[in-house]
């Protein structure tokens, strides 16, 4: 992987603040040309990235094309298609005692955004804020991670590519990445972990600089009694083995009810055979562990309960076998933090309220989940389920689609993250809701003047005070009665 030299990083941002105080990314031309480009870049070197992808931590090219250049196109396209309307000012209501005029909300850039980006998903998880940020008329300057040297070097490139001083990259690792965080930035957005998110936080502090932070978690799944085991089964496999487990929003692990129990289990190991084979080392289709430290700390989870399937491992290829664990307590390793892996913890619990409390119990000491999954065909099991617990983001008998949805945020609580993006929600966070009130010179009423007359008073106290709207439709309902 190529590094940037310390010493080039403060006059990167320095041309990208310069870009944007020139006034050159607000225009809904650049926004849209920059977007476009950045788009056909990513179809243009696909098979490159792909091959980085691969090269990284074995991640099978129909999957990394999903998940990661297939996402942020779809991402580019639904901005494209929506920029006019989130750029046009919102009218908002004014008061009678403010009229002649108007008010309305003036989405503006708020200036030079950091992307630091994770290794896990390095494409989509560097590009897409990158996409909200742009399209809100900032200067970027991005991060890749240095965990993926090959495809940091492929997407350092892209960016080059570009050829705009408003849209720089700094490549390399801790290091540069504290050169970088010694610079003044208008708003950081980070998607990594919560020991280098409070190192992030401390740097923006510094600045005041607002921050957005994405991290992770341990990401529940609950299935109910009345769920279709079957079909529970193959989706929470799904959620957790893609990339290897190495999934910000993947099921980090599952309360069932005793009831189904072992159905479950012995259908997540169905669903396994069935997308990996009788011996997933050999398919195509199952990532590896990105490096050897984060390989041995998941090996040492194997060790908690029973492995009920899998458990298979190779530090040469830093392959781990899809595993399920059973007989597992809230006091084994497994559960002290997030496994991001393809080890899958099943716990049995007497009812989903003994679930709700479990998960709970980790939100009291600020450990809300990124992710919710709830299984049931009841619609009181799930809402039982929602409405008892807190988490970033829900997906009800399903996993991981929630995010899919451009019309939905993207975002943690407490110690998963604050703040979100994704479509609308991203143009929003990297926009300053600017307020305008415009007041006509053809009339200049007295009536906020001094002196204070009483009869001005009693106008002003009438007209300053918007009305109850729901006194005005009580109103409504007396004289239709009276008629």
């Amino acid at each position: 992987m190529n590094t940037t030299p310390l010493d080039d990083i403060a006059p990167l941002v320095a041309a990208a603040r310069r870009a944007f105080d020139e006034g050159r990314t607000r225009p809904m031309a650049w926004r849209v040309a920059t977007l476009e480009r950045l788009r056909d870049l990513l179809s243009e070197r696909e098979e490159r990235l792909l091959d980085a992808l691969a090269a990284d931590f074995g991640k099978p090219r129909p999957e990394a094309w999903l998940t990661e250049i297939g996402f942020t196109i779809s991402d580019i396209n639904h901005t494209l298609a929506n920029l006019p309307g989130w750029m046009k000012p919102e009218k908002v209501p004014t008061p009678v005692a403010f009229k002649p005029g108007s008010s309305e909300i003036v989405r503006e850039p708020v200036g030079v955004v950091a992307v630091i980006a994770p290794w896990n998903y390095p494409v989509q998880l560097l590009l897409l804020p990158m996409v909200a940020a742009i399209a809100a008329g900032n200067a970027v300057v991005a991060k890749p991670s240095e965990l993926a040297p090959a495809t940091s070097d492929e997407l350092t490139s892209l960016i080059q590519e570009l050829g705009d001083a408003a849209v720089a990259v700094v490549e390399g690792g801790v290091a540069e990445t504290t050169e970088l965080l010694a610079e003044r930035f208008d708003h950081i957005i980070y998607t990594g972990n919560s020991r280098v998110a409070r190192i992030v936080m401390r740097a923006a502090a510094e600045h005041l600089t607002p921050v957005t932070l994405e991290l992770g978690g341990k990401s529940p799944a609950i299935v109910s009694r009345h769920a279709n085991v079957a079909v529970a089964a193959k989706r929470i496999a799904w959620g957790k083995f893609v990339n290897a487990g190495q999934t910000c929003i993947a099921p980090d692990y599952v309360l069932v009810e005793k009831s189904v129990h072992d159905q479950l289990v012995a259908g997540i190991g169905d669903a396994i055979r069935e997308f990996y084979g009788d011996d997933p080392q050999q398919s195509a289709d199952f990532a590896r562990i990105v490096n050897e430290p984060h390989f041995h700390r998941i090996e040492k989870l194997l060790h908690c309960g029973t492995v009920a399937h899998g458990g298979v491992t190779d530090a040469d290829t830093r392959y781990i076998a899809p595993t399920v664990l059973t007989g597992i307590t809230a006091d084994d390793p497994v559960m002290d933090e997030e496994i991001f892996g393809p080890v899958l913890p099943v716990i049995a619990v007497d009812n989903l309220d003994e679930a709700v409390r479990f998960v709970q119990a980790g939100s009291a000491k600020g450990d809300k989940p990124l992710a919710l999954y709830s299984f049931s065909e009841h619609d009181a099991d799930n809402e039982t389920v929602v409405n008892g617990t807190t988490s970033g983001g829900v997906c009800v008998n399903g996993t991981l689609m929630h995010i899919s949805n451009p019309h939905l945020p993207f975002g943690g609580v407490g110690e998963s993250g604050m703040g979100a993006y994704h479509g609308k929600f991203g143009f929003d966070t990297f926009s300053h809701k600017r307020a305008v009130h415009s007041r006509s010179t053809k009339l200049d009423p007295a009536l906020m003047y001094p002196p204070y007359t009483a009869k001005k008073v009693k106008v002003l106290r009438k007209g300053m005070v918007m009305p109850d709207p729901r006194d005005l439709a009580a109103k409504a309902r007396n004289v239709f009665r009276h008629k």
